[in-house]
């Protein structure tokens, strides 16, 4: 079967976005650990938008922060409401913000639980990231578990360094470097990003399904988000008690109630229901600790795979 994954630096538009918008969250979590945030960003060409809807305790400079991240030369717009009424009064007694479907998965092909492929192509990006640290994008083809072919495109490279950086990590039949040519103008300098548009890169790779919630700039009542982590958890879990190939978890809520109203795994084809777990979005938060979690952190290297409670 042939499969193909990308990945994208911190320095691509879209990922700074997702950076600005965790570090907001965090921002209001760090006075106010019950804050209720969604906040939306966009930014380029020297304009960053920050929109969307919070209650909380506290209110930091959000334009400092915004400003201490892309530079001081940007001029940021902010639109920051109250959440609604009609919503909090469901998330008041404990209920999902919203209503959404997570999905989960683990593959035991990796180390990581998560596709070959995918994994190929962060810890490639990773690595030219060290040496290069721009704008800049990768993707690796695989067949049969075989490298095929390499595309990296990198600001700020000459295309045979980057071909021998890019030899010197990943061997592949076909190396794809700078394909358009050379280039020296990114990030926001030459594209708009946004937050939350990067879903595969953040989930599993393309050949897994997402319930197509976004993370960054949600808080944990936000079920796109603390729903698919526990979805995370919850498959690694299952792979590892019973040492099975590969786990899909499903999960789904409506609006206002504690608890999912589809909560299912697929294990090695087999479809169970989950059960053994507090799958309130307040029992999300305390069996992943996201109270501690600091989400920047969670933004710019995809979500899953790395050293974080959901695995």
């Amino acid at each position: 079967m042939t499969k193909t994954a990308e990945f994208v630096s911190p320095k691509h538009p879209d990922k700074i976005c997702d950076f600005i918008a965790d570090s907001i969250l965090d921002a209001y979590l760090e006075d106010d650990k019950e804050s209720r945030v969604a906040i939306e960003v966009m930014g380029g060409h020297n304009l960053i938008t920050v929109n969307g809807e919070v209650t909380s305790q506290t209110k930091p400079d959000v334009e400092n922060l915004v400003k201490s991240i892309v530079g001081q030369d940007y001029k940021v717009i902010i639109n920051i409401v109250l959440q609604s009424r009609e919503i909090a009064q469901g998330v008041d007694i404990g209920g999902a913000g919203d209503q959404g479907i997570m999905k989960g998965y683990a593959t035991a092909e990796t180390e990581e639980f998560l596709p070959l492929e995918y994994i190929l192509a962060r810890d490639l990006c990773k690595k030219i990231y060290k040496v290069y640290p721009f704008d800049g994008k990768v993707q690796v083809t695989t067949k049969n578990g075989k490298i095929e072919t390499i595309v990296a495109s990198f600001q700020n490279t000459k295309n045979g360094e980057l071909l021998k950086l890019v030899q010197s990590i990943i061997t592949a039949k076909e190396y794809l470097i700078n394909p358009a040519g050379e280039w020296h103008q990114g990030g926001f300098d030459v594209d708009t990003g946004l937050s939350g548009r990067k879903l595969i890169i953040d989930n599993y790779g393309p050949e897994i399904p997402v319930g197509g919630g976004s993370f960054s700039g949600k808080d944990y009542t936000k079920v796109d988000r603390s729903g698919a982590y526990m979805a995370r958890r919850i498959a690694v879990e299952l792979l590892e008690k019973r040492k099975a190939k590969e786990v899909y978890t499903k999960l789904a809520y409506a609006i206002g109630k504690s608890d999912p109203v589809m909560a299912v795994a697929i294990i090695d084809g087999k479809e169970e229901q989950i059960t053994g777990y507090d799958l309130s979005p307040k029992g999300i938060r305390e069996y992943l600790k996201l109270d501690k979690v600091k989400f920047a952190d969670t933004s710019l290297w995809g979500h899953f795979g790395r050293e974080f409670e959901w695995k």
